[in-house]
């Protein structure tokens, strides 16, 4: 199994680690072609209207969504902003995912967080019942989920923080952040999945 990190902007190498502590073979995705030989896709936070026009410039953007018809993709922060199909906002996106996303819901970089979560099934594949330590950044907030989309974790509050449809994966925080794993070896779960 071989999985890209989108690298034009952003918090790739965490994800990179990630993968790597799982003892699956990663690589910085910066070329079209460079998706042919990969079984999934992770784009990282950052700052998604730059990683955007960068995917345009580097002519990334349609090969991405041609490659997440059949792929697995998982965006963190700024990337399940590129996921989605409306931000309310003039951005390059990927549109991949029956999602609304607001950008920057819970206001500036001072207003960061981190929270403890309850994670149950599907999400948790692990025998632990610790809950989830999730760091927001800027974080957006997926404000609706549409079609076939289903919210996968909310905050008490009811805010949706993780969303999945099909086989493309959305969430808001920053799991390549922590120490636990349990997102990474979720979204591998999705790469082994028979395709249906």
């Amino acid at each position: 199994m071989k999985i890209g990190v989108l690298a034009l902007q952003g918090d790739f190498e965490e994800h990179i680690g990630m993968l790597t502590q799982l003892g699956i073979q990663a690589e910085e995705v910066r070329l079209a072609n460079q998706l042919d030989l990969l079984d999934g896709l992770i784009i990282p936070g950052g700052e998604s209207t730059t990683i955007g026009k960068l995917a345009v410039d580097f002519g990334l953007l349609k090969p991405i969504q041609d490659f997440g018809q059949d792929h697995p993709i998982w965006g963190t922060c700024a990337g399940a902003i590129l996921l989605s199909k409306e931000t309310h906002r003039s951005q390059p996106l990927l549109g991949l995912m029956d999602i609304t996303v607001e950008r920057n819901a819970f206001g500036r970089q001072l207003d960061s967080f981190e929270a403890d979560l309850e994670m149950g099934p599907p999400l948790d594949t692990s025998e632990s019942s610790d809950p989830y330590h999730a760091i927001f950044i800027r974080a957006p907030i997926i404000e609706s989920v549409q079609k076939d989309a289903r919210a996968l974790l909310t905050l008490p509050d009811g805010r949706i923080i993780a969303a999945q449809q099909r086989h493309l994966l959305a969430t808001s925080f920053h799991p390549e952040l922590t120490n636990d794993d349990r997102f990474h070896r979720y979204f591998v779960t999705l790469i082994e999945k028979p395709k249906a």
